[in-house]
């Protein structure tokens, strides 16, 4: 699939597309009693100015590629990508789990003309309660197993569905600093393995999102905009806090108020002169279901003053 060459405001920016994801609605399951419904979400996308939507949580939205073709075309919506999690580092059994699962985003990703899929590395950390669920170390052995895995992944994705693999670096994982995130791109092969650079989990672990893009620059094909907001950050790192702990206290926020700031990331990106999608992914979860749609909304505003687009214009 190829996104439509736009016109923002800002001609430099042309080829970076804007688009939303659940997780900036406070999804982060497929289903939970703390998170707004699949319609409302749809909804809400489309009524803050969005066109660009992810799936979410693989079972978030409907897995029936009919109905979701359906649904996505009431509101003028189009999917940007998918996202899935995978503990690679854990061997064959967890790749062989992992071919299953991503195969079937694929599949439903293939049938929306979508092309992307966002591997989430296995928290170390649980996602409700941020208790340790394993070592925050990385043998070599696992680290071996990671990059083989996700090699294997993708290789075998692109050949089944001719959908492509990003690889999302993520905090309380073992891709979280930009060292690691470094090595992870070193190690695996540029020509199946790609980034989903995550601004705000790049930054929460201390790294500078430039300096990838610079030093990386054939392998950033996807991004998500995030912003960290460095009293909480400070705080987290204080109190050894676990990303769990970390989302309700605001520590990615909305933007503009956080690092990294946008416009010279932005910038960076616009110079890779290619079509990238550029998701809004700020981490709400839990959030009361009335608080997502006017700070979504204020953020595609603050994303179009930069030269991000398209967004809607009413009435559609």
């Amino acid at each position: 699939m190829t996104v439509p060459n736009h016109s923002p405001s800002s001609p430099d920016l042309a080829k970076l597309t804007l688009g939303t994801a659940p997780d900036s609605w406070g999804v982060w399951f497929p289903r939970d009693d703390h998170q707004v419904g699949w319609e409302q979400y749809l909804d809400e996308v489309a009524l803050a100015g969005y066109l660009y939507t992810e799936l979410g949580p693989q079972g978030f939205l409907p897995q029936d590629p009919s109905q979701l073709r359906d649904e996505l075309a009431k509101r003028n919506l189009t999917v940007s990508g998918g996202t899935v999690f995978a503990g690679l580092h854990k061997g064959k059994e967890a790749l062989d789990k992992a071919k299953q699962d991503f195969g079937r985003e694929a599949q439903l990703l293939r049938e929306v003309g979508a092309e992307y899929l966002v591997h989430l590395p296995e928290q170390y950390t649980d996602m409700h309660g941020g208790a340790l669920t394993e070592s925050a170390e990385i043998d070599p052995e696992q680290w071996q197993a990671l990059v083989s895995g996700t090699n294997e992944l993708a290789r075998y994705l692109l050949e089944e569905y001719g959908v492509k693999l990003v690889f999302h670096p993520h905090a309380d994982t073992h891709v979280d600093t930009q060292q690691r995130v470094e090595r992870f791109l070193s190690d695996t092969d540029p020509e199946l393995v790609n980034l989903c650079l995550d601004t705000g989990h790049i930054s929460y672990c201390d790294g500078n999102n430039i300096e990838i893009i610079e030093r990386f620059p054939e392998r950033i094909t996807y991004v998500h905009l995030k912003q960290v907001e460095p009293a909480v950050r400070e705080r987290v790192r204080r109190e050894k806090l676990s990303l769990a702990e970390a989302v309700p206290l605001g520590v990615m926020c909305e933007p503009p108020f956080g690092e990294p700031d946008f416009p010279p990331l932005l910038k960076a990106l616009a110079g890779l002169d290619r079509e990238i999608y550029t998701v809004i992914e700020q981490d709400l979860y839990p959030v009361e279901p009335h608080i997502p749609l006017p700070v979504q909304a204020r953020a595609a505003g603050y994303m179009r003053s930069c030269g991000l687009g398209p967004v809607r214009r009413w009435p559609y």
